[in-house]
């Protein structure tokens, strides 16, 4: 027992890189707070602390960290709508330029950087108008109006 008194902070240590090992595995941010609580208690083993209190900050500091710090790097962590769209789906909701007059079966915007074949939803849009994506159909945007127009349209 008195070894381990002496050599606390090792076990410490030693606990910690186990967690970090198992939290690699496991993803789930709960060893990392373990870790971070047996990171607390390996401070205070060195700086000479009981062995309760080395308990006593392990316990108190993983608990710490499993209410508050965890919730906001889970929030972190998991993605909103936006990131979980892709290739063209990302392009719904975007705003386009009409490059030749969009109609209900034809016309070109610019998107992004990019030139797409085009159709309205409703009405026409003519060059300068700014539209909104709406669906993407195949390779044809299916735009609707987006408030703005070109100053250079007569």
């Amino acid at each position: 027992m008195d070894w381990i008194a002496h050599n606390a902070w090792m076990l410490w240590l030693v606990l910690a890189l186990v967690l970090g090992g198992i939290e690699m595995i496991s993803l789930s941010l709960v060893f990392a707070m373990l870790g971070g609580g047996a990171l607390a208690a390996f401070v205070a083993a060195i700086l000479g602390g009981p062995t309760w209190l080395q308990g006593l900050v392990f316990a108190a500091v993983s608990v710490g960290m499993i209410a508050f710090v965890r919730p906001v790097a889970m929030r972190h962590m998991r993605p909103g709508i936006e990131d979980l769209r892709t290739n063209v789906d990302r392009l719904v909701g975007s705003r386009a330029t009409v490059m030749e007059a969009v109609g209900s079966s034809n016309g070109l915007v610019k998107i992004g950087g990019d030139v797409w074949t085009a159709r309205a939803e409703r009405g026409e849009f003519l060059p300068g108008d700014v539209v909104q994506v709406v669906a993407i159909e195949g390779a044809t945007a299916v735009v609707a109006p987006g408030g703005e127009t070109s100053p250079y349209r007569s």
